[in-house]
């Protein structure tokens, strides 16, 4: 992970990112929300009650007001390899909990103490032969019997590929298909995980929304998610 490159973008993310996916016809914000829903429907699937949590690659802090609306009584941790990202979340948004900043090859947290661990669209932006390393560290943090969650694009949804493929800070991305980053959940130790596609309808057929449960096996969603848990 290239903090100078993250560092060079931060001031201007938001605004890059909200011209970049206007053909949805939605704001940052509902991307970043959708997310930390989901999130805590797969804790509270798996009878995790999180009262830690951490955002590896936490950027300008877009999923910490979702946080604390849709997990309120959650600890955050937000951390990420950009000094400047960080100090642009907690202008935007205030305190958070802890602020991690990772300067070589580990995440600055004991063993064992996260309830959930969450990444959002930031593996593609990691060398693909370091995605066991750092999902091995994310297992290092969390608790036995907690959980990861990491959302990715799919590259097999066109809209996705040209808003990637259009993106500014997207420029040395390279996305994942679900069933690599799955594989590369067990390679790295994890139990059982699970994939689930999200984000089938842009805002103007956002009546739809409500069919995206029934359809989270179809590998057509703008996004996706692998999730799975640390062996008690």
């Amino acid at each position: 992970m290239d903090k100078a490159e993250f560092d060079s973008f931060a001031d201007e993310y938001y605004q890059q990112h909200s011209a970049n996916i206007a053909i949805t016809g939605e704001a940052p914000e509902y991307f970043a929300e959708y997310k930390i829903k989901v999130l805590a429907k797969q804790a509270s699937k798996l009878g995790i009650t999180p009262g830690s949590a951490l955002d590896f690659g936490s950027g300008i802090g877009n999923s910490i007001p979702h946080f604390r609306h849709h997990m309120p009584s959650t600890r955050l941790v937000c951390a990420d390899v950009s000094s400047r990202s960080l100090e642009l979340a907690q202008t935007r948004f205030g305190e958070v909990s802890q602020t991690l900043l990772i300067a070589g090859q580990n995440i600055p947290a004991p063993d064992n103490q996260f309830d959930v661990t969450f990444s959002a669209c930031v593996f593609h932006h990691i060398p693909h032969e370091e995605h066991v390393h750092w999902m091995s560290e994310l297992l290092r943090v969390t608790r036995p019997g907690g959980m990861l969650s990491i959302f990715e694009h799919n590259p097999l949804n066109p809209l996705t590929l040209r808003a990637v493929n259009t993106c500014p800070f997207d420029i040395n991305a390279r996305l994942i298909r679900a069933s690599v980053l799955k594989q590369r959940f067990l390679d790295a130790g994890w139990h059982e995980p699970k994939v689930d596609y999200h984000v089938f309808f842009p805002r103007q057929l956002a009546s739809l929304r409500t069919l995206e449960p029934h359809l989270a096996r179809i590998p057509l969603g703008g996004q996706y998610s692998v999730s799975a848990t640390k062996r008690s």
